[in-house]
């Protein structure tokens, strides 16, 4: 009670903030979202995201070197495949010596304590831009889970620590799980995009990987179909207990700022670990208002952060990492 309870006597100083701050930002919080391009000596900037790049396999061994003398011990990977190897199929996604393939081996080659993680996706390899198999104006499910199944094992072959199934395709997690442990891969992790919401926010990633939905007849022209409806809550607890319930290590939500009410409740209803995206929209948006002066780029950056983790993720995927640990170490 008022005067003997005097709040601010704990914020009285930085040295008192820092002692009793509930909420720490380190290195280990973070996974690394990296591109993949074909290509010698590329180092290509994504328009739509200032400073954040696509990388040749060479240079992606000099990238993966600093983010581990950063202090930074996990990757996402993400390949941006060329039109030609582009079908309704995605044969190039199970092919062994394909780009994806052989970014988790250069990964591993250069920094083999680096946990790699993967992009199980049908859309990078998918001549319509979708997560799955396009018939008479549908997506199929159960054909592009088999898909995705396949492609997870693939990815365990090259070397991958983690596959990612970010597709929101129903039943995918248990036939991902299944055929890892059908070809002995009992160790290989699977973290789930669980609740993945229909958002605007992904514009400049489809940038980053050329995987937009394509304007065409008899092509859904969104991702509604199978992506979350962002008006809903309980949904996302039920799809993410049903991942886990299917085999699912880590569960993610994505987006994240708008999402924080989400990755709450699921926090609070599972004992896995939470994984939240910092998604490419959110990114663009505070890069683009800084570089315009309109807010203050590394204050806004760690609130941000701040905020995801004190929602409850206990892994935050985001552009930003690099940033953080900059700033971290001023």
């Amino acid at each position: 009670m008022y005067p003997l309870r005097r709040n601010r006597r704990l914020r009285a100083n930085e040295a008192i903030r820092s002692l009793v701050r509930e909420t720490i930002i380190s290195p280990n919080d973070f996974l690394v979202p990296l591109f993949v391009v074909e290509g010698q000596n590329v180092k290509e900037e994504i328009a739509s995201m200032p400073n954040y790049f696509r990388y040749s396999l060479d240079l992606l061994e000099k990238e993966v070197k600093e983010l581990w003398s950063m202090g930074l011990k996990s990757v996402l990977l993400f390949v941006k495949v060329p039109d030609n190897l582009k079908d309704n199929q995605g044969k190039e996604a199970i092919n062994p010596n394909g780009l994806m393939q052989r970014a988790i081996q250069t990964v591993k080659n250069t920094c083999p304590e680096m946990l790699v993680m993967t992009d199980v996706a049908f859309d990078p390899y998918s001549a319509y831009g979708h997560d799955g198999i396009v018939q008479d104006g549908m997506i199929l499910n159960d054909e592009s889970v088999n898909l995705l199944a396949e492609m997870s094992v693939s990815h365990a072959q090259a070397g991958a620590d983690f596959v990612a199934p970010s597709d929101m395709m129903d039943g995918r997690i248990l036939a991902i799980r299944e055929a890892l442990e059908d070809e002995g891969f009992t160790e290989t992790g699977l973290m789930s995009y669980s609740a993945k919401y229909a958002s605007a926010f992904y514009g400049p990633f489809r940038d980053a990987l050329d995987s937009a939905p394509v304007d065409m007849k008899n092509v859904p022209k969104d991702k509604n179909t199978y992506q979350m409806d962002f008006g809903n809550r309980i949904e996302a607890i039920r799809e993410t207990k049903m991942d886990i319930d299917e085999g699912a290590d880590i569960v993610m939500i994505k987006p994240g700022l708008c999402y924080l009410d989400i990755v709450r409740e699921i926090k609070n209803a599972v004992d896995v670990p939470v994984a939240v995206y910092q998604v490419s929209g959110e990114y663009a948006m505070l890069k683009a208002a800084s570089e315009k002066g309109w807010l203050n780029h590394d204050a806004v950056m760690m609130e941000q952060i701040t905020a995801i983790k004190r929602a409850g993720a206990d892994v935050i995927a985001s552009y930003f990492a690099k940033d953080v640990v900059r700033f971290l170490n001023k």
